[in-house]
């Protein structure tokens, strides 16, 4: 893994690529979703929206915690009710705020309400991870596990690795490795090392550059597929020029993405088709194209803004968070400044940038960014440029009314139609710069076989022995 578990407690954190990951492996979950990004059943056998605000989940039998706790509706039920208490302070209550209501029907059956149509929910829970409900009462889940999944903890080095055994208790199929090992590698140089030496059997994150160099090493084997995080350069509409519709037009004309997708990524990246949403997302706008490379237009629109060229722009960028993201951020600011404009690319630690972005609300003129949402549905995705938004710079009140619309009816297509609309507007208001979708790169050991997916999600039992 690139960074190291922050927390052992599932209901703090939302980070897919590390904490949850992991806690995959121990901790049961109603739902998952499969390398194919479908859903398949995991507690919950069967799950079915019995009206537009209620869902119905009937459970496997016979599931139980390590201690013999069951893991049954009452368990759902106490889950779902402290991942919404306020006192709690969960990372991901805001998945839940719309919940209104659980109940036990039988043990083996849950009914959730919410307070309106939530057509996605069952997607999400498919990262929501159980804990034993008497247990947590008595230990802290930060830092203490007891397994209700194919693995337990077998040892925990913070910052270093994580080893996993195999569950002699497990209640559903058993799984095919007895020990799996996560060990934190955040530098690229040695992950790709620890791979072609046989020291690990999977990294992810790998440069494109890398990708031939390890399939000539006879040991492993790397690629990438498209993964479902859409890159973009995000205008804080709300800070002098970018306010103005012809100058953020004249910026999605200035880059040149299918160039960017070549020369920094090999090709195996996807240029964005003016949308933040990838082929994979529910609500995916099929209509739309990327605005062309063409410089003399940008040019063009730049002096019918009427902005004042000498106007410093700045352009943020978190480093080493995203592939390649400080090469790239390299190339959008000399393009930029090539349509005559002055740049400055601010370098920023990740959190810092978070920070800067939600607590302070203080996001420079514009930023490179990734984004991805787990549900892979447009209603969550779309929601960070709706306004009132924690992550919104754009506060455009058509778009949040499209949004409105959209969560108010369960009908597939009455939603993809108004998701149509909703992307359209922000491709014609240029609400970013759309860039690429950013390349899911890999890199796996010939001694097993794995299925390459693009949502960040990295489990042991998506693996097997190569035979």
């Amino acid at each position: 893994m690139r960074v190291s578990v922050n927390t052992l407690d599932p209901h703090m954190t939302a980070s897919v690529g590390s904490d949850l990951s992991v806690l995959s492996h121990i901790y049961p979950s109603l739902l998952l979703r499969a390398p194919d990004l479908k859903l398949q059943p995991a507690l919950a056998k069967k799950w079915t929206m019995v009206d537009d605000v209620t869902w119905r989940f009937e459970l496997a039998e016979g599931a139980t915690f390590a201690n013999g706790e069951k893991i049954d509706a009452a368990a759902v039920k106490w889950n779902l009710d402290r991942v919404r208490d306020k006192a709690v302070g969960a990372r991901i209550a805001a998945w839940f705020e719309l919940v209104s209501d659980v109940r036990v029907v039988d043990p083996l059956t849950v009914e959730v309400k919410t307070s309106s149509p939530y057509p996605a929910f069952a997607d999400q829970l498919s990262m929501f991870f159980l804990l034993p409900p008497e247990w947590a009462k008595t230990h802290n889940p930060a830092s203490e596990t007891m397994s209700g999944g194919p693995y337990t903890v077998a040892e925990n080095v913070p910052g270093d690795h994580i080893t996993l055994k195999a569950n002699p208790d497990y209640w559903g199929e058993k799984p095919a490795f007895d020990t799996v090992n996560f060990r934190t590698i955040p530098e690229i140089g040695s992950r790709v090392a620890a791979l072609m030496a046989g020291e690990v059997d999977l990294v992810t994150g790998v440069p494109t550059t890398e990708i031939e160099r390890i399939n000539a090493s006879g040991n492993a084997h790397a690629d990438a597929v498209d993964s479902t995080r859409s890159m973009l350069v995000k205008i804080n509409h709300q800070k002098n020029p970018m306010e103005n519709l012809k100058f953020r037009q004249a910026l999605n004309y200035a880059i040149d993405k299918e160039g960017i997708v070549q020369s920094i990524f090999d090709g195996k990246a996807t240029v964005s088709n003016c949308q933040i949403l990838s082929p994979d997302y529910f609500g995916y706008n099929p209509d739309l194209k990327p605005y062309p490379y063409d410089p003399d237009k940008a040019a063009q629109l730049l002096e019918e803004s009427g902005v004042d060229l000498s106007t410093p722009l700045e352009v943020e960028v978190p480093v080493s968070t995203y592939l390649q993201g400080d090469e790239v951020t390299q190339i959008i600011a000399s393009q930029l400044q090539e349509i005559g404009l002055t740049v400055k690319i601010s370098e920023i630690d990740f959190g810092a940038f978070m920070n800067k972005q939600i607590k302070a609300r203080d996001l420079a003129q514009m930023a490179v960014q990734g984004l991805a949402w787990p549900t892979i549905d447009a209603d969550g995705m779309l929601t960070m440029f709706a306004p009132g938004n924690v992550y919104d710079y754009w506060n455009n009140a058509d778009f949040g009314k499209l949004l409105d619309e959209g969560r108010a009816t369960t009908d597939p297509e009455k939603r993809k139609t108004i998701y149509a609309e909703a992307t359209k507007l922000m491709c014609d208001q240029a609400a970013s710069v759309f860039l690429y979708q950013q390349p899911a790169t890999f890199g796996v050991s010939n001694k097993v076989t794995w299925q390459p997916r693009g949502d960040d999600w990295v489990r042991a039992f998506d693996m097997s022995v190569k035979e």
